[in-house]
């Protein structure tokens, strides 16, 4: 197959190994397999699963899930700096800092390329599954909605970033036109949102509740979370109505008690977790590339490169008594709740807890794809959806699912009243609540609140052009005028 460009197709298909007790994140060699020997060595329920544990896996690279995306998504926000020591720009992360990123830049070009690496993997499992007929109906019904749930879900995060993105929902045929101007004319983002439901919809309908899957599959998406997907999709619409029904359908989950344990490893998979980008510290080693070494505190007793750092701005915007302050932000000369001691002399203030992972030892071990995983929806979230679709539709319980937010935070029930009041305290509690969970960014856009809060920390959002990133310049220039670059840039 000809190679258009990365996020189009892949030669090769990556396939996944079964030799351990975590099967479900083990990846093998990319292989070259000839198709009529994939139909007959893959035309079994393992084979089956494999081709959609090649889409789980592209999240564990360091573009999807780690230093581009923290770059794109926290480091623009007034909740993150990037960092590290000043001398070090991170490639382009003083860029994503300063919202100065161009259509050259690598962050904006890793995101677009990692995410339709994993659309191309979805495309290809989507292929291949209907045509293993020694596989298990049902599982090859339930592995469908796995795979719609994240293609869904990788288009949420292009349309986020770009806008309008080419909507690649198969296989490309080099010798087809048509198919060559799916990969490379941009859609609208109206209908990419389109799309992205229609999968979700799709997901729903096949995937089997939380509490369906065995032990041995923990971590697949769940009936539960294309809910939640979809809801959140909703919201970025102003969909008020689809918003409540979603969450209405999110059934199974609760907030834990103790807020400060969901990052940590004890956290995982817990009452509160709706989906998760799962990471094992084994050997072989199948973590999350560098998501906590670039995070970690840099320096003197120090763990990591230092980059994505909290604010000023957000340290100072919590509550008295809002326990999720502590639970977020490591302050240099602390100690933390592991015993680990940090040294007043690191190179920043403040660094991210939330991609701690705890080592009881000074330094850190090395680990670069270390045992994290990362909390892509949660329970509270769903919540707090639920409360601003309330106020925003005027219909509705809006003080009810956002005082289980406070209350859990250890704070008293919000004194707000009247819907613009409200509006304010919902927001806030996102920002408090998600902070440093790739919501920042995107919620001061949707909602408006860009330019102020930009503002307010130094830096200048231009209208019309920084609510989007810039098309990569690589997509634009193979394009060959199909493809336009989005404005400003």
């Amino acid at each position: 197959m000809k190679k258009i460009f990365i996020p189009i197709a892949l030669v090769a298909v990556a396939l996944l190994a079964t030799n351990c007790s975590n099967e479900f994140i083990e990846v093998a060699p990319t292989e070259n397999i000839a198709e009529a020997d994939l139909l007959t060595i893959y035309n079994n329920n393992d084979g089956a699963k494999s081709f959609v544990t090649a889409i789980y896996s592209n999240a564990l690279s360091f573009s999807a899930s780690s230093f581009s995306w923290n770059g794109l998504t926290s480091m623009t926000s007034d909740d993150a700096d990037k960092g590290s020591d000043p001398g070090d720009s991170g490639t382009d992360k003083d860029k994503c800092d300063a919202l100065t990123l161009d259509a050259t830049s690598l962050s904006v070009q890793e995101v677009f390329e990692t995410n339709y690496q994993g659309i191309s993997k979805a495309n290809i499992a989507l292929n291949y599954l209907p045509r293993l007929d020694k596989a298990d109906a049902a599982v090859v019904a339930r592995l469908t909605g796995e795979v719609k749930f994240l293609r869904a879900l990788m288009y949420f995060n292009l349309v986020r970033c770009y806008g309008g993105v080419p909507i690649v929902d198969h296989v490309p045929v080099p010798s087809s036109a048509a198919d060559t101007d799916m990969t490379l004319i941009r859609k609208s983002k109206e209908e990419v949102y389109k799309f992205i439901e229609t999968d979700l919809l799709a997901a729903i309908a096949a995937l089997p509740e939380k509490s369906g899957y065995a032990i041995s599959d923990l971590g697949r998406a769940t009936k539960g979370a294309a809910h939640a997907l979809l809801a959140k999709v909703y919201l970025y619409q102003g969909n008020w109505q689809g918003v409540k029904d979603q969450c209405a359908a999110v059934n199974g989950y609760n907030l834990v008690a103790d807020y400060a344990t969901i990052w940590r490893e004890v956290g995982e998979d817990s009452v509160e977790s709706i989906f998760e980008i799962r990471g094992y510290g084994g050997n072989p080693s199948q973590g999350i590339e560098g998501y906590m070494v670039s995070q970690g505190a840099r320096g003197t007793s120090g763990w990591g490169w230092g980059f994505n750092t909290p604010t000023t701005s957000l340290a100072n915007s919590y509550e008295a008594g809002d326990v999720r302050r502590d639970a977020t932000i490591v302050f240099a000369g602390e100690t933390m709740w592991d015993g680990r001691v940090v040294s007043p002399l690191v190179a920043n203030p403040r660094y991210n807890e939330k991609a701690y992972v705890s080592n009881t030892k000074e330094t850190f071990n090395g680990d670069w794809e270390t045992t994290k995983n990362i909390r892509v929806l949660r329970y509270a979230e769903v919540l707090l959806m639920q409360a601003e679709a309330a106020n925003e539709s005027g219909t509705g319980d809006v003080t009810g699912p956002l005082n289980k937010v406070r209350n859990r935070a250890g704070l008293a029930k919000t004194i707000a009243t009247g819907q613009v009041a409200l509006r304010a305290a919902i927001r806030a509690e996102r920002r408090h609540e998600l902070a440093f969970e790739h919501d920042r960014w995107f919620d001061i856009v949707r909602t408006g609140q860009a330019k102020s809060a930009m503002a307010a920390d130094g830096k200048t959002f231009v209208e019309g052009k920084h609510e989007l990133f810039p098309i990569p310049q690589k997509f634009i220039t193979q394009a060959d005028g199909k493809a336009t670059q989005n404005p400003g840039y």
